[in-house]
């Protein structure tokens, strides 16, 4: 069972380990109206920390779904300036980022796809060259989850209110190694050591590509760039403030050469995509390209999705994640990305992160491209890691090396 005190260790950890936050920082809070005595626990710990200030960002999705609901396309496709304005204000201040997830699967499923799709659109249209500043790790940023009731009704739809939302609970800070007697900042520490030392050997290594097979009928080679590297743990700003993106995080990621993945993959979970689930997909690639697809439920989504922008049907990421993890052990399906992309590999459509290549952080979007880099207004994860999953490296000269075997980690 969750306690209070369980609480008040997620909230320090997200504000000392997650984020960082440091003396005379700006701390941005995006968090839903049901999770605002977590918020205050994050908020208190922020500025106990130093924070310059606190500002939320809240969220409901009943209001959400109002707004597709009765707005017009046209005002759906309206992204105020003030909008831009204030975000540009917060980083130009030096803002870390705080996400605290706790919204209903599929909330928006039977929300009109063609205006979901325009209002995307249009934010990623405004806000594009702001989008940097967390993708590069310019600033610090934290994606975190608690539970809520909506949330584990679906995650557990045959268990009573109480033993739903206790079980979600239980299981969300199991994999954020939040417990009653533990110092979780310790623990994230010696699983940060794990994941380095991962990334080190594959760097090592220096793969020109990875081949993935599983009984699901993946079979796909995925070319890196050249210079690649490959990142676990936390990542570090500019600044050289250390945070830990995502919690949890089991995964170590690298970035894919533009035109060089081929083959066909068959995701082995779910993806929600802005509010709705996609399940029982599969994507084939030719030089890089998404050329064919299919799904057995939201295939109009998932064509949305490929079709965002030219990057959007390329690779931004592909990462590697044990299938024993903490997160894949629960035999839970979260429905939701950041605990479902840390049970089993994934890849990523759209953009890159610039920190998988050397010198990527302070090269131009023109750069990056000459390097090899797919460029997108999204990134949108999706898992294909199974249990019986192969993945071989193979060296420039040919060499072939194994990296997986029955789902893990040989090395």
């Amino acid at each position: 069972m969750v306690t209070e005190k369980m609480y008040d260790k997620l909230a320090q950890l997200v504000v000392k380990k997650g984020v960082n936050v440091q003396k005379d920082q700006p701390v941005i809070i995006t968090a839903y109206l049901h999770d605002a005595d977590f918020v205050r626990k994050v908020a208190y710990y922020a500025y106990e920390a130093g924070a310059r200030y606190v500002s939320i960002d809240w969220r409901d999705s009943d209001l959400t779904k109002m707004a597709f609901k009765y707005g017009t396309k046209e005002v759906l496709s309206e992204i105020p300036q003030w909008q831009y304005d204030k975000t540009k204000y917060q980083q130009d201040g030096g803002a870390c980022y705080i996400h605290i997830t706790s919204d209903k699967p599929g909330a928006l499923a039977d929300v009109d796809g063609e205006k979901l799709n325009i209002a995307n659109m249009a934010y990623y249209t405004k806000m594009a060259d702001l989008m940097s500043y967390t993708m590069n790790n310019e600033g610090q940023w934290c994606v975190v989850g608690v539970p809520s009731l909506e949330w584990a009704k679906v995650v557990f739809p045959d268990l009573s209110d109480e033993e739903a939302f206790e079980k979600l609970g239980d299981a969300i800070f199991a994999v954020t190694r939040v417990s009653e007697d533990n110092d979780p900042i310790e623990e994230w520490n010696r699983h940060d050591e794990e994941l380095i030392s991962h990334s080190k050997k594959l760097n090592e290594y220096n793969f020109r590509k990875l081949h993935f097979t599983s009984g699901l009928g993946t079979d796909i080679y995925v070319e890196l760039v050249k210079d690649h590297i490959w990142v676990g743990g936390g990542c570090t700003t500019p600044k050289g403030v250390y945070f830990d993106p995502n919690m949890p995080t089991e995964e170590c990621f690298c970035m894919p050469l533009k035109t060089g993945t081929q083959g066909i993959v068959y995701a082995s979970k779910p993806l929600s995509y802005f509010g709705k689930v996609i399940e029982d997909f599969w994507l084939k690639f030719e030089d890089g390209k998404v050329v064919d697809f299919d799904a057995k439920k939201e295939k109009e989504t998932l064509a949305q999705l490929l079709s965002f922008d030219e990057g959007s049907s390329y690779l931004g990421e592909v990462a590697l994640v044990p299938y024993d993890s903490p997160v894949s052990k629960s035999g839970i399906l979260f429905f939701n990305t950041l605990y479902d992309e840390n049970a089993a590999c994934h890849l990523a459509l759209g953009r890159p992160y610039s920190e998988n290549i050397k010198g990527g952080n302070v090269m131009s979007k023109e750069e990056l491209a000459a390097h090899g880099a797919n460029d997108s207004m999204q990134h949108e994860d999706f898992m294909f890691g199974t249990e019986d999953m192969d993945i071989d490296g193979i060296q420039e000269d040919g060499t072939v090396i194994p990296v997986f075997r029955n789902g893990n980690f040989v090395f």
